[in-house]
């Protein structure tokens, strides 16, 4: 008797099991898993989100979000995963510094932010906490909040940067919560701590904070560490945190996402900075290549398509550079480059590649530009978008569309090709400088006050 519900109990274990994996998402390019989506290139191939919307309209859920944060909001099955870094009560032991009058914000709550400028914030004087947040996507209600740290920060941050700029990132299994100086943070999809990695504290150059995210490839976690002191890249074991390679590289502060190519088999890690863009074998951190001629705050992550590599700055100049992926050594001047451009690039947005179309704001400014990826010849450069000042987020593409999303709240939605179509113009109350999330019939906006789930109604 007792053998016989044994059995039965194993039975039902294995078919409740058998349930699950047949109800688990099995494709990730169907979700949004990290930074610029699930192919790295600011696509979304299976969605088809709305093309109009207002405070009024196709508006599923609003939910105010506690802290500040630019991180872009990642989304995975039924679940939504954002990051935030909320003002706490503990006190440095120093004496409070004045508060600067440019810095003063009318949200309580939030750290202090300005509408553009680049000048410093002073020195936190007390601490936050340093929050992962899982939101239930069909409701937008928290399901979990875990404080992954609280500390008063070392330094402050540029004004228009906050505490918690990188994105996290998801396999579907494990989520990773990036906080720099705080740390890389390992949970279960239920908000268990699996394991926590210290890199020590980020000098940054002038204080301007930090900000790139890490990647996610196979069983690997990929993190820079570029600033004013020791410099490296290292990957991790994602499921123990344990270091499996790091190598050091000699560069000043850097907030550009690693990005992991594949090329004639072979896994590489591109990373864009000031010095020199290098390429790094994803399996041991030996350094592959490295080409020099990008601008100073090299901040845009690279693009790829299955041969070439797309990276860009603009700070102080311009510079976009198609890269080989099958060259080794020092590739500047050689035919490696496939061909660069030198004008309208973008400083803090990263480029966008769509269907051989290579989309990229100039500076921080309301200019687009569309390039044919594959000659580098321009469709159009350096169009003036109307009704948009400013651009922090980096643009996006599903089905025939790009969203392009101004710091102040509106988005176009352009005809995706060769001509610039502007087919709406969408405007919602908040800032918004984090880079937008497409999923399936949805549209995720994160702004400085509230995340938004956009869809048809």
């Amino acid at each position: 008797m007792k053998s016989t519900s044994l059995w039965v109990s194993v039975v039902v274990l294995l078919l409740a099991q058998f349930v699950r994996a047949a109800n688990a998402p099995s494709d990730a390019k169907q979700f949004w898993p990290q930074w610029r989506g699930p192919l790295a290139t600011g696509v979304a191939p299976n969605a088809d989100p709305p093309l109009e919307w207002s405070e009024t309209k196709n508006v599923k859920w609003k939910v105010k979000i506690p802290g500040s944060g630019d991180s872009t909001p990642i989304v995975w099955d039924n679940r939504v995963f954002i990051l935030t870094a909320v003002p706490g009560e503990k006190k440095a032991d120093a004496k409070p510094a004045e508060p600067s009058s440019a810095a003063e914000n009318s949200n309580p709550g939030q750290e202090p932010r300005r509408r553009g400028g680049f000048g410093r914030a002073e020195k936190p004087t007390a601490s936050y906490q340093f929050t992962v947040l899982c939101l239930d996507r069909n409701t937008g209600k928290i399901l979990w909040q875990k404080v992954a740290r609280e500390e008063v920060p070392h330094e402050g941050h540029q004004q228009n940067n906050t505490f918690a700029s990188a994105s996290p990132v998801t396999d579907g299994q494990l989520v990773f919560a990036f906080f720099g100086s705080r740390g890389l943070h390992c949970y279960d999809m239920d908000g268990n701590l699996k394991w926590q990695k210290d890199f020590g504290p980020m000098r940054t150059k002038n204080g301007f904070g930090e900000g790139a995210s890490p990647a996610l490839y196979g069983d690997r976690v990929i993190v820079n560490w570029d600033h004013e002191g020791e410099d490296f890249i290292t990957a991790l074991d994602k499921r123990t945190g344990k270091e499996l390679w790091r190598t050091p590289r000699d560069e000043s502060t850097g907030w550009s996402t690693p990005l992991v190519v594949e090329q004639n088999g072979k896994r590489q890690v591109v990373v864009n900075a000031t010095g020199k863009v290098r390429s790094y074998d994803l399996a041991t951190g030996k350094q592959l290549w490295e080409c020099g001629g990008q601008t100073i705050n090299a901040i845009p992550s690279p693009v790829a398509d299955a041969d070439t590599v797309y990276v860009t700055s603009g700070f102080r100049g311009s510079a976009l550079f198609a890269f080989r992926l099958d060259r080794t050594g020092d590739i500047a001047g050689t035919d490696a480059i496939r061909w660069s451009h030198n004008g309208n690039t973008p400083y803090v947005p990263s480029p966008l590649l769509v269907d051989g179309l290579l989309y990229f704001v100039a500076n921080n400014d309301a200019k687009l530009s569309c390039f044919d990826a594959k000659t580098g010849n321009a469709n159009f450069e350096g169009e003036r978008l109307e009704g948009v000042f400013g651009i922090y987020a980096s643009p996006v593409a599903a089905k025939d569309c790009v969203y392009v999303l101004g710091r102040e709240g509106t988005c176009l939605v352009l005809k995706k090709g060769p001509k610039l179509e502007v087919l709406v113009t969408n405007k919602l109350d908040d800032k918004t400088d984090a880079s937008l999330a497409l999923v399936g019939k949805e549209l995720f906006v994160r702004g400085q006050q509230y995340l938004y789930c956009i869809a048809e109604k």
